[in-house]
Parts: structure tokens; C-alpha cells; sequence
């Protein structure tokens, strides 16, 4: 009998989730490799900072998902480096050869090399990091009712940096937790002085859409209270104050960094197969110089007629990198494989509660409607149903009532390992 041919997909991302769910139950053997046991719905990690859901409505075990799999297994731990030349790829715990290596690792936040921000400041890339976020501003409050004084202007300002999608996202949510929740929860405090102040580069929020949902989304804020700063560019941050390139300072003990992403590269390969820390690879996301490695996804260049610069690092493409790549590795000669075209579906981003910008290919809009076409698509790509059910659950009791249950803060538990 002839061995099936082994796979193996180092992370499970969007990318490398599509394409074992499409391997699933094929004559193959698949492996997936992640430090971590769950898939991370991300596009919602904004609503767990801001306790609006509770992270296992979007968190999904692989030993779950593939829980009824002939051929799909999955092992946690963390791949620290490649060996090409022996098919064969380095763990913290183990070794693992493989016929086939897809690279899926995604990003993480790219604080551009300002390493003083990366360990003050707050990214949001993960589960863990949505929840040290809420923790941490929930935690401000707490030490502010027995403060009772206003000691420090830096716990009445949450400084996001960035706005893209997420930044707008969380500055929305944030500005709606202030005006609708906090009150209730902290009776005798005047809220009137926290500030939610949102960082851009650019001259407008969302600069990868349309100018007419840029204009609208900045209205938005605006209607909010977001104080929404133009043509800023972060310098450094100290812990306690953030340094602007214009000279000003704003004081701030909860900054979150939303300002951009950089891949997760594995040692192992050339520096002429990684560009700006994605792997280069063909129109079969095949990497540059390899017979039987592949990236896809946000890890993924790969430069076509429509995207010279490569794909932008967002879900579809992901998704649809994976599933591509999985069809022509179930089909029988590499001559019928197809390449990758990305079909841009548009995107969009939600500014609190009736308000939301959505781009299409053929057609924009922006508000009531669009806030309502960003839930629905957003809960039907949630995996399960009962998670579809949690969250829906969960999104129209804040929506009748303007408040919600989440806002638990978590920590570590602090063990005494001092002998007696």
C-alpha cells in the first residue's frame, strides 16, 4: 500500500485552517502545528477588548474542529526553525518531517522596532493580548473609585494608534462603553474626563477605503467624542506619556498600537526567499526556490499583474489562498494545478452602533444599513453554530439593553513558592 503523502501546516489562521478543513478526509496525512490549541476569529478581538464577548465565542479548539477527521491531526508547540534540506522542521519539543511544509504563521503587531512600546503599549493579535487589554482598562477604574481624586491624567486617556479597521473599531467601542456603560457601572464617577484619542498618520481614518467611507467614518467618530488626531506619527512612549513627532505629548497609561502588522517568519530559509518579512512565492504560493515548501496568506508575497505590491494582508485572501492551494494538492499531476487570483470582495469596518462603512467592488454605503450587513456577514463567518448563537445572543442584549455581562478581569493566579 503507498504511503499518503504527508502534509505539514504550520499555524491555523484563517490560511492554514482553509486548507486542512479542504484537505480534510482526503488521502493525505496532515499535520497542524500551533502554540496555541484554538483558531482566533480576529476581526472580533476588538469586541473581547472591550468586554462586548467572551473569547471562547470566538476561539475554536482544532482537537474540536477536527474532532471526527480520518486524517487530520494537530500538535501544540511552537516551530523554531526549518531544515529544507532534510524535509524537516524544528520544534521546542519535538521534530517533524514532512513531504509537504505550508507556512501559515500570519503577523504579529509591528511596533517598528521601538522596543520601549513593545513592551509598554498594547497589540492585538491575539486572544491573550484582547484580554490583557480589557483587563488593563478595567483595572484603571477599579484603582481610580479608591483613588477618588484624578491623581493622574494618564488613566483618563486610552490612546489608540492607528487608524485602519481595527483602530476606528476599538476607538468606536470604546467611546460607546464610555458613554453607555461605565456610568452604570461607576455611579460616582464623572466620565466626562476620560478620552478616547485615536492616532492616525494619515489625514483620515481608514485610508485603504473609499473617500466617501473615510469622510463618513470620521464623522462618525466624531458624533462619538473620539478625538481623532490627523497627521500624527508616534515617537516613543514611556510608559506613562505618548511622544508625538510634532512635539506634542499626550498623557497616557492605556495605549493600545493598532499602527500595522509584520509576518511571523520562521528561521531556516534564504534572505533572497523572504521580502519585507513575507515569504516570495508563485501564483501557487509555492516559496521562491523550493520544490515542496508553500506560504499562504498574510506570510505570503506573491506579486501578480493586479497586485505588483502583492495581496493585502486581509482574511479572503488568506482564506482563499488555502483553499486554492488544497484543491491542487488533491488533484493528480501539478500540471492541472491553477493559480492564485485574488477577487477583491470589498471591505468594511464598524464605528459603533449604527454606523459602519461598507466598500463593494460595484457599490458603497454607510450607516444603519451597513452596520446591519457588517453583522451578518461577520456571524455567518463565525464556525459554529452555537458560537453563531452566543454572539448573536450576546450582540442584541447590548443592543436592546446597552450594556452587556463580559466585564470580567482575569489575571493570573500569583502562587507562593516561598518555602515556610
Amino acid at each position: 500500500m503507498e504511503a499518503r503523502e504527508k502534509i505539514v501546516i504550520v499555524g491555523g489562521g484563517f490560511a492554514g485552517l482553509q486548507l486542512a478543513k479542504t484537505l480534510n478526509n482526503r488521502s493525505k496525512k496532515v499535520i497542524i502545528i500551533d502554540k496555541v490549541n484554538h483558531h482566533m476569529f480576529q476581526p472580533l478581538f476588538y469586541q473581547v477588548a472591550c468586554g462586548r464577548i467572551e473569547p471562547s465565542n470566538i476561539s475554536f479548539p482544532f482537537r474540536k474542529i477536527f474532532q471526527r477527521s480520518r486524517n487530520v491531526q494537530y500538535r501544540m508547540t511552537e516551530v523554531q526553525r526549518i531544515l529544507p534540506e532534510q524535509n524537516k522542521i524544528i520544534t521546542e519539543d519535538a521534530e517533524f518531517t514532512y513531504d509537504k511544509l505550508v507556512i501559515a504563521t500570519g503577523c504579529k503587531t509591528n511596533f517598528f522596532g521601538n522596543d520601549k512600546m513593545e513592551r509598554l503599549a498594547f497589540g492585538m493579535k491575539n486572544t491573550q493580548e484582547a484580554i490583557a487589554i480589557r483587563n488593563h482598562v478595567l483595572l484603571t477604574f477599579e484603582k481610580l473609585i479608591i483613588e477618588r481624586k484624578r491623581s493622574d491624567d494618564g488613566n483618563w486617556n486610552i490612546v489608540i494608534v492607528g487608524s485602519g479597521p481595527t483602530g476606528v473599531e476599538l476607538a468606536g467601542a470604546f467611546s460607546e462603553m464610555k458613554r453607555e456603560i461605565l456610568p452604570r457601572d461607576y455611579p460616582h464617577m464623572n466620565f466626562d474626563h476620560l478620552n478616547i484619542i485615536l492616532v492616525s498618520s494619515t489625514e483620515a481614518p481608514l485610508s485603504n477605503m473609499s473617500t466617501e467611507s473615510q469622510r463618513m467614518s470620521e464623522k462618525y467618530l466624531q458624533e462619538l467624542g473620539v478625538d481623532f488626531m490627523s497627521g500624527e506619527r508616534v515617537t516613543d512612549y514611556d510608559g506613562d506619556r505618548v511622544f508625538l513627532a510634532s512635539g506634542k505629548e499626550i498623557p497616557a497609561n492605556n495605549v493600545i498600537w493598532a499602527a500595522g502588522v509584520t509576518g511571523n517568519v520562521i528561521e531556516g530559509l534564504k534572505e533572497e526567499q523572504v521580502l519585507r518579512n513575507r515569504y516570495v512565492v508563485d501564483r501557487f504560493n509555492r516559496v521562491k526556490g523550493t520544490g515542496n515548501i508553500f506560504a499562504v496568506g498574510d506570510i505570503a508575497y506573491m506579486e501578480t499583474p493586479r497586485y505588483p505590491q502583492g495581496h493585502p494582508q486581509v482574511a479572503n485572501v488568506a482564506i482563499n489562498q488555502g483553499r486554492n492551494l488544497a484543491k491542487n494538492m488533491i488533484r493528480n499531476s501539478e500540471t492541472e494545478w491553477k493559480p492564485y487570483e485574488y477577487e477583491d470582495r470589498g471591505s468594511m469596518a464598524t464605528i459603533g452602533k449604527h454606523r459602519a462603512v461598507v466598500d463593494l467592488p460595484k457599490f458603497k454605503f454607510q450607516g444603519f444599513f451597513a452596520w446591519y450587513f457588517w453583522m451578518f456577514l461577520h456571524l455567518m463567518l463565525i464556525l459554529s453554530v452555537r458560537n453563531k448563537l452566543a454572539v448573536f445572543f450576546n450582540w442584541m442584549w447590548s443592543y436592546v439593553n446597552k450594556d452587556s455581562s463580559l466585564r470580567l478581569i482575569i489575571l493570573p493566579n500569583k502562587k507562593n513558592t516561598t518555602e515556610q
